[in-house]
């Protein structure tokens, strides 16, 4: 089918159709993808020749379709114009019935028009009935009416007159007469009652003023006290008329008891000044249970059970001393006596048999299930300020008492002696009492102001050690350099050891429950510090007089003669004299820090190569100078009173050996023996032990040094400590042998 016959195909399109054209780009796109696929199917079936014979019955069929769908139409089109019949006819029928409704309201709205014109000629009437009515009701209560200004007046003075039930029943009929008049007078309200409001004002703060005087009224007037109650109770029984506020003076009367009793006992005027808290706390003890027991014995009867006036009275002072003391909180010149004093009486003495747990006191005056009287955080801001301010005094008295154990240093006088004879000085005592002072009395309060303080002892002792250690070396330094000589230098030195042994002994004193604590450990440290240098300072004055002796040893001299040694264990005895006057166990460790120290300058001096042995006869000489010497420093401190098993003196019999052996052969076994004994001699002190003999090979050399090396490290002995590894060896000189060569 070829496009000239599809043209001649397609029906013709009248100006007026309905068909879409330009204007629906989108139909019109369909149409054409309808026709295209209607071509592309034609031309599918009718293709080929054979297929050409069947067109008569496509066309048959095709146009029994087109018919049945032309008669849907049809029958659709046909509905759809029924409907819209039914619908139009209902529509007119619609307008007539609301053409009759609005006929309807137009008569109606005539008829009204027609009565308000009539109401308002009768509104004259009706405003001239209501006056009448007003002025026949007038009429009948003129009489009443006339009294009322004489009735207020005598109502007022019944009020000044403090007769408040009397001044009540008159308030009352005066009220009831203003109601009387309100109905019929439309709700207007008369100028003769203006005076009624000021009236029932005046009637109320009497009842008030009563209420707050209750406590001096029990006592002196109860009458005028229980009519305030009563007028209060029969006002709050009343029933309030409408468009009146409601009159709670019951609910009044109650607050100005506690007004009052507030401002009897925490008045501004009343709250104490710093640093007499403790006086105020003192007056409230004895004041607040007289007053819970004049509350039971007399108020207590002149009101109403269901007041509970006991219940009332401890909860309103536990009330107000809780303001006040929270406003007093806030004070920032409270000190730590004050802050002492209130954390005492809140947690031990306000709830105690002394004041509100006294047995005098009935169960309605309980107040241990109120909220606390300090909160936490009251409690808190209390020790905490409590500690800072006690830690600043206990600094400063701390300081004081070592700014006057210092001044007494420079003295020309020896330290000052107990009835035994050791230095002695009350610094030691005067610091643990300040300390254990205040840690005994914060026990009164609590363990948690307790551990505080505690803390903050152990803490100022630690920064008083490091002072008195700091001045210790001031002291020395400035002795030293003659700044200020100390005529004294060295008692005054040993004097501070016995402050360390008695301050070591109290310390524990300061040891909260039996509890190691980290603080106490740092106490600890510092105290061992401090023995440390005073230790250190007595041994820098003895190498001071000592050194000069041992420039000289050893020596030709000192193979003959034992004048050097005696001049060492002479200066070292007068040093030591004063020893005597130190308390054990220090003694103990001075003297042996003093002998420790002694051997480790001959020692230093044994190790500078200044003397080298020329045959076998000085060796032996050497040796038995060895022997001699050790024994003469033994004796010296045994006399002295240092136990021989603490001496670092044998290791001079040690060296005696290495230089007695007469085989050089044998030096490797001496050598590892020595080593046995001090695992810290190094190859430097053997070699220079071995050219103090002078007969040893370079092979002799090499051979004992390698012993050093020879097995596993030896463990040191117990109890001993090191000696070699404190004495610097001289560095050897470079050897002029040739490796094959011997050196002699």
């Amino acid at each position: 089918m070829n496009p000239v016959s599809k043209d001649e195909m397609e029906p013709a399109r009248s100006p007026g159709s309905s068909c879409p054209g330009l204007e629906w780009p989108e139909q019109e796109r369909a149409e054409r993808l309808a026709r295209g696929a209607a071509l592309k199917w034609a031309s599918g079936v009718f293709y080929r020749p054979e297929q050409l014979a069947r067109l008569g019955q496509y066309r048959s069929r095709e146009l029994q379709r087109t018919s049945s769908l032309e008669a849907r139409i049809k029958s659709v089109v046909q509905s759809y114009l029924e409907g819209v019949q039914t619908g139009v006819w209902q529509l007119a029928r619609a307008l007539e019935t609301v053409q009759g409704i609005r006929e309807a309201l137009g008569q109606a709205h005539g008829l009204l028009q027609a009565m308000a014109e009539a109401a308002q000629t009768l509104e004259p009437l009706q405003e001239q009935v209501v006056q009448h009515k007003q002025l026949q009701a007038l009429s009948q209560l003129l009489p009443r009416l006339q009294a009322v200004p004489a009735a207020v007046a005598h109502t007022k003075a019944l009020i000044d007159a403090q007769q408040l039930l009397e001044a009540y029943v008159s308030l009352r009929e005066l009220e009831q007469l203003r109601e009387d008049t309100w109905v019929p007078l439309g709700g207007l309200e008369l100028p003769v009652f203006e005076g009624l409001g000021p009236l029932t004002e005046a009637l109320g703060c009497a009842v008030e003023v009563a209420a707050g005087a209750a406590g001096q009224l029990a006592r002196e007037d109860p009458a005028l006290l229980v009519a305030a109650v009563r007028v209060a109770e029969v006002e709050a029984g009343r029933t309030t008329p409408l468009g009146q506020p409601p009159r709670d003076w019951r609910q009044r009367f109650l607050q100005a008891l506690q007004e009052g009793l507030e401002r009897v006992h925490f008045g501004t005027s009343l709250l104490p000044v710093p640093g007499a808290l403790a006086e105020w706390l003192e007056t409230l003890r004895v004041a607040l249970p007289a007053e819970l027991v004049t509350a039971e014995a007399l108020i207590a009867p002149c009101c109403p059970p269901h007041y509970k006036v006991v219940q009332l009275w401890a909860r309103t002072l536990h009330g107000g001393l809780r303001r006040s003391l929270q406003q007093l909180l806030m004070e920032p010149e409270l000190g730590a006596a004050d802050a002492f004093s209130l954390l005492h009486w809140a947690q031990h003495v306000y709830l105690g048999p002394e004041m509100m747990g006294s047995l005098e006191l009935g169960p309605e005056a309980d107040v241990s299930q109120l909220e606390p009287l300090l909160t936490l955080e009251n409690v808190e801001h209390l020790e905490t300020m409590f500690v800072t301010k006690v830690q600043a005094n206990v600094a400063q008295w701390l300081q004081k008492a070592l700014d006057g154990e210092v001044a007494e240093w420079g003295l020309e006088k020896e330290p000052d002696t107990d009835p035994s004879g050791f230095y002695h000085s009350p610094m030691p005592a005067i610091v643990l009492q300040i300390l254990n002072e205040n840690i005994r009395v914060t026990s009164l309060v609590g363990e948690s102001l307790q551990r505080r303080v505690h803390g903050m002892a152990l803490f100022e002792l630690g920064a008083f050690l490091r002072s008195f250690s700091d001045a210790l070396i001031r002291f020395s330094r400035d002795h030293l350099r003659g700044e200020a000589i100390a005529p004294k230098y060295v008692p005054y030195l040993l004097a501070t050891l016995n402050h360390h042994t008695a301050l070591r002994s109290s310390v524990s004193v300061l040891q909260f429950d039996g509890v190691a604590s980290v603080a106490l450990a740092r106490v600890e440290a510092a105290l061992d510090e401090l023995q440390r240098r005073i230790c250190r300072l007595v041994l820098e004055a003895l190498l001071a007089e000592l050194q000069p002796l041992f420039a000289a040893l050893p020596s030709r001299q000192w193979l003959s003669s034992p004048e050097l040694l005696d001049g060492v264990c002479e200066r070292t005895a007068s040093l030591c004299r004063d020893f005597r006057r130190v308390r054990s166990p220090a003694v103990q460790l001075l003297l042996a820090e003093v002998e420790r120290t002694v051997v480790l300058q001959y020692l230093r001096a044994l190790m500078q190569g200044r003397l080298v042995c020329r045959g076998a006869e000085e060796r032996a000489q050497a040796a038995e100078r060895l022997r001699h010497d050790a024994t003469q420093l033994r004796d010296l401190f045994v006399s002295l009173g240092l136990e021989e098993s603490a001496q670092c003196v044998p290791v001079l019999l040690a060296l005696r050996e290495l230089l007695n052996l007469r085989d050089p052969t044998l030096l490797g076994l001496e050598v590892a023996g020595l080593r046995q004994q001090f695992p810290d001699v190094s190859e430097d002190h053997v070699s220079a032990l071995l050219d103090l003999r002078g007969d040893v090979s370079r092979e002799q050399r090499l051979a004992a040094l390698s012993s050093l090396q020879a097995g596993p490290p030896p463990s040191p002995p117990a109890g001993r400590r090191a000696l070699f590894s404190l004495v610097p060896a001289p560095t050897p000189a470079p050897s002029s042998c040739l490796p094959s060569g011997p050196c002699s």
